[in-house]
């Protein structure tokens, strides 16, 4: 919408989403999807805007990579970026800032 309607440039409208997918995705993964990870909450969320800040580097230099390289619309190359770089924040999240606590 911001690049349609608004006239943005689409690698700033993408910082924009970034930082509304940040807090929506970690309260979503904190309460649902890893409720029971019994970490703490500050290890969580710090570890998670690490792989959301990596996860956010990757996507603007890939896409505006792709942007300029390939020709398609911006559209379809942030979606094709998005998705992957989603599969690797799951991956990443589950294993590492959503970890379980070791019994002790």
């Amino acid at each position: 919408m911001l690049v349609e309607h608004a006239g943005w440039r689409p690698l700033l409208a993408n910082v924009l989403g970034w930082l509304i997918a940040f807090s929506v995705s970690f309260s979503g993964h904190h309460r649902w999807t890893f409720r029971s990870h019994g970490a703490p909450l500050w290890r969580s969320a710090l570890r998670f805007f690490a792989i959301s800040a990596g996860g956010f580097s990757i996507n603007e230099v890939v896409y505006a990579l792709l942007l300029h390289w390939s020709g398609l619309r911006y559209d379809l190359v942030l979606g094709g970026v998005l998705v992957a770089v989603a599969g690797g924040t799951y991956l990443l999240s589950r294993h590492w800032a959503f970890k379980r606590n070791p019994a002790r």
